[in-house]
């Protein structure tokens, strides 16, 4: 092969796969989602500071969490059943515009010369519940906008998207709030949600399959049923919690900060993995080559794990900020393996329930972490909470492996070969 073409054949291993971007609908819903996602981070931020600045309370804080996750269980399964039985493009729409709706509540509450504490709560509420409604049938909607064939593309562009959001989000609040205040952090949120909307009105409509039914607690059921017969299901969903559960270290970036140069650089701890994902997502070309896509989970994840235990041993900053890159890397191509597997082996009437089950474990498992962390480092000591945390992954990632031989056995042309191509029957 001519150096010249084994160079571009290289480049295009290691650069993101576009050719969904040229598929309009995916473009409207990449551009429209980006834009929101970025106004999502900004109000991330901007409500933890007005809730301190409000009550000068960190448990204050730390309660609004508690308030988010309970909405978003309770309401991720009807969500997954909605995306089912609905138009999935009608109910992003719709949830996106209370979105909008909700966030105008916290600028107005923002305006007022005293603004209301209980009124934070409440919108934070509502707005988990949205987001428990909508994820399901945001993220259903994927693979009915590309073609199968370009399903790990439009994944890895996706991450690639969530993550320059982490990054730029955060960093754009503080800049807002600084130069101009909470009102003018919370209208730009509201402003990104009006150009997510007018993208989804341009979308075609995604009505639900044919053999849709109306959503019910036996469709419920059912789709939790059908993931627990699917062995490579289960085992994304065990490897992801185990992953979460035991290398989650964000509750210990202050302690970690304390240690390495104090508060100046504990923006920098919370950031350094959102880094490491970009690099991961925006250099995933070579991963719509990989088809034994279970172990591609379960080494990524124990990659993860890997990188966290090294967090723990380490002393200095710069190998801190390595080692938490190298993890946020290791999560992104674990994801992208992941949302390959769903979004390919997932029948098409089940993938709004599916993926509440992927919502509720995505939720629920970095807020146990976090607490699992904080149980450790206080019983022992922090360093001794990250390393055993991450190794604990390992065990659990390569325990999960042995546990589930037709997990780690996954091939995406084995399972396309026997399918013919076609969804698995639900």
């Amino acid at each position: 092969m001519p150096v010249s073409r084994l160079i571009r054949a290289l480049v295009r291993l290691a650069t993101t796969d576009l050719r969904p971007l040229r598929r309009r609908d995916f473009r409207l819903l990449f551009v429209g989602q980006l834009v929101s996602f970025f106004g999502t981070q900004v109000t991330a931020v901007a409500v933890p500071f007005q809730l301190y600045q409000l009550t000068h309370s960190s448990l204050a804080v730390g309660l609004f969490g508690l308030v988010e996750l309970v909405p978003v269980l309770g309401f991720a399964f009807l969500g997954g059943a909605l995306a089912d039985a609905r138009d999935r493009r009608a109910m992003v729409l719709l949830t996106e515009l209370v979105f909008t709706l909700t966030s105008a509540l916290l600028l107005a509450n923002a305006v007022i010369p005293s603004p209301q504490l209980w009124a934070i709560y409440a919108v934070g509420a509502v707005q988990a519940g949205l987001y428990g409604l909508q994820r399901p049938s945001l993220d259903a909607l994927l693979p009915r906008l590309v073609p199968a064939e370009e399903i790990v593309a439009a994944g890895a562009l996706t991450g690639l998207r969530g993550t320059a959001g982490l990054l730029v989000g955060p960093a754009l609040a503080g800049v807002l709030i600084a130069l101009f205040g909470l009102p003018v952090t919370y209208a730009l949120d509201v402003l990104s949600f009006v150009v997510s909307l007018a993208a989804l009105a341009l979308m075609r409509a995604v009505p639900p399959p044919l053999d849709a039914e109306r959503p019910s607690l036996r469709r419920v059921v059912e789709g939790v049923r059908y993931a627990a017969g699917r062995p490579e299901l289960l085992g994304t969903y065990v490897v992801d919690l185990i992953a979460m559960f035991f290398g989650m270290p964000n509750a210990l970036f202050p302690a970690v900060a304390a240690s390495l140069g104090g508060p100046a650089v504990l923006g920098l701890l919370y950031a350094a993995p959102a880094a490491g994902s970009m690099i991961a997502f925006g250099t995933s070309g070579w991963t719509g080559r990989v088809h034994r896509q279970g172990w591609g989970v379960i080494l990524a994840a124990s990659g993860w794990g890997v990188a966290i235990a090294a967090l723990g041993l380490t002393r200095s900053l710069p190998l801190a900020l390595l080692a938490l890159a190298a993890a946020g890397g290791a999560d992104a191509v674990s994801g992208i393996f992941r949302m390959s597997i769903w979004n390919r082996t997932i029948p098409d009437s089940l993938r709004g329930r599916l993926a509440s089950i992927e919502l509720v474990s995505y939720a629920s498992g970095p807020l146990l972490g976090n607490a699992e962390a904080g149980v450790v480092a206080t019983l022992f000591s922090v360093p001794v909470s990250i390393v055993s945390g991450g190794v604990l992954c390992i065990v659990g990632c390569l325990a999960c492996a042995a546990m589930l031989p037709g997990f780690r056995a996954f091939d995406l042309r084995k399972w396309t070969a026997e399918a013919g191509g076609a969804m698995p029957s639900a």
